[in-house]
């Protein structure tokens, strides 16, 4: 008892994002010790002489005619034109092939090795980030960043939500037509100016990764989700597409007016916020509006206005790279570049420029400033780099299919679901699930009489599902990112992880039922 009288409350203080991934990766080296070993016959499709290529559970490879008789006789339902084409690049799993290996328990020193060869491994993402940290680090010192947010703010007043419902509703698109797994490219410019207008970081999260990843969890034609899943369980990405189109429709508008109810409670209560207790350290760290506005309105100049517009105009070159162009991240990281020299020459020269030194200081001020969230998306790969190394995965993914076998109509479809859930934590990469479970998966739906497409849709709705919640995932990047605690965040997206769950169960048994 305290002096006052008043009991004082446990409080259950949840870790920081490094600490959470280094508690996953032991569970994940001790996994390797209790879980069988174990994994099917892998396809992948020769490019350089047209040949298939079978590589066996104990490392023996076979190679085999580029035809369709020959995935036949595999038993893969996958067209040859979809290997042919580079619509499936991935290793495919053979149904029927699973067999047992010796144990591959992970050392003591995989825990540390896995971090690094993890980290190794995401160079590509990494360098992204860091150029991205330099462009940002010298537009602010450039001071283009406050004089453009309060013209901004000015105009936008009494109508900030219009700005959320904008942002969300691009974001759910661009998840469902292509996902944005790039999404954290947006945070530095929009983040300040959600800032502005009166919102908390949850906010921030919640109109760029929540709804990109609501588009994506309802991807119509998204090429590295719904397209490489139906291809793997051999059939057209057209099929089940009106249930998908429905299902995105309902998924805006539940995660719009999810954003509008709390974006509106932040904006008349600021402490009703859950992320409250960090405000102000998030607001020093985001906001890039201080002193006198009438001073930083007067100095809105042209060649502010300039570099406003070469930063903002990166965002839609990239946004068309990724999806026109087939950009990736080392693409994506040199047009940020190319920009950002362009930049700095523009805030080095001129009668108030910073002169080459102070651009130079500044680009590597804000590319060292996300450090920490380039280690993150390091580390979490590590995580799967160990399970893969105890081939683990697919014990669990032939322990799954057993559990579907003897099912039939919505049972099957909703035990689905569940799998899907947890091999979304074990295996974050929307492609690499798909390869890797579709091909053991779907024809399971034939034994049952449902049609494929339905176990697509359940693979969706399931792995998205968890990719809300998995630290292995793009969420501990995003947090740590916005310096936002996990605790706050599982707040925030647990009901949004009910709908999904609830409403796409729904909808898979109604697939199931009208077919």
């Amino acid at each position: 008892m305290s002096k006052t009288g008043k009991k004082k409350r446990f409080k259950l203080k949840m870790p920081g994002a490094f600490v959470i991934l280094f508690i996953l990766t032991i569970v994940a080296v001790m996994a390797t010790w209790i879980v069988p070993a174990g994994s099917y016959s892998k396809l992948t499709y020769n490019q350089s002489n047209s040949q298939l290529v079978v590589t066996k559970p104990h490392g023996e490879v076979e190679k085999l005619p580029a035809t369709q008789a020959e995935l036949d006789k595999l038993g893969v339902k996958i067209k040859i034109s979809q290997f042919k084409s580079g619509g499936i690049t991935d290793a495919v799993s053979i149904p029927n092939t699973y067999e047992r290996l010796k144990q591959r328990p992970a050392s003591l020193g995989a825990v540390t090795g896995s971090m690094v060869n993890g980290t190794i491994e995401a160079v590509d993402i990494m360098v992204f980030i860091f150029v991205l940290g330099g462009l940002i680090g010298v537009v602010k010192a450039s001071g283009a960043f406050e004089s453009g947010l309060l013209a901004l703010t000015k105009k936008t007043k009494g109508h900030e939500f219009l700005l959320i419902f904008l942002v969300a509703v691009l974001m759910v698109l661009g998840g469902t037509l292509c996902g944005i797994e790039e999404a954290v490219a947006f945070y530095p410019i929009l983040v300040p100016i959600f800032i502005a207008m009166g919102y908390d970081s949850i906010v921030c999260v919640g109109a760029i990764f929540l709804a990109s990843s609501v588009g994506t969890a309802f991807s119509t034609i998204n090429p590295f989700s719904v397209v490489i899943a139906s291809n793997a369980a051999g059939i057209n990405f057209t099929e089940g597409m009106m249930w998908r189109v429905f299902g995105c429709i309902v998924g805006t508008i539940f995660v719009v007016t999810y954003l509008y109810w709390y974006s509106n409670k932040v904006k008349a209560h600021p402490e009703f916020s859950y992320s409250y207790e960090d405000h102000e350290s998030f607001d020093k760290m985001w906001s890039v509006v201080p002193g006198n506005n009438e001073v930083i309105e007067s100095t809105f100049s042209l060649r502010k206005k300039i570099i406003l517009v070469l930063f903002v105009v990166t965002f839609p070159i990239m946004v068309w790279g990724v999806m026109s162009q087939g950009w990736w991240f080392p693409t994506m990281a040199s047009s940020f570049l190319f920009f950002a020299i362009i930049i700095m020459f523009l805030t080095a020269t001129g009668p108030n420029g910073l002169g080459e030194k102070g651009v130079v200081d500044a680009f590597v001020e804000g590319a060292s400033s996300l450090v920490g969230v380039s280690l993150i998306i390091g580390l979490a790969r590590g995580i799967n780099l160990v399970l893969n190394n105890g081939m683990i995965s697919d014990t669990m993914l032939n322990f799954s299919s057993s559990l579907v076998a003897k099912m039939s109509g919505p049972a099957f479809i909703l035990v689905m679901l569940a799998i899907f859930f947890v091999l979304g934590f074990i295996v974050p990469s929307s492609s690499g699930l798909a390869v890797l479970s579709m091909p053991i998966m779907a024809p399971l739906a034939d034994t049952v009489n449902i049609p494929r497409y339905a176990v697509v849709t359940a693979y969706q709705f399931g792995q998205y599902a968890m990719l809300f919640l998995a630290p292995t995932g793009l969420v501990m990047a995003t947090l740590q990112m916005l310096d936002m605690k996990y605790s706050h965040w599982l707040k925030f997206v647990w009901p949004v992880v009910v709908f999904l769950l609830v409403f796409g169960g729904g909808l898979l048994v109604a697939e199931v039922m009208v077919n």
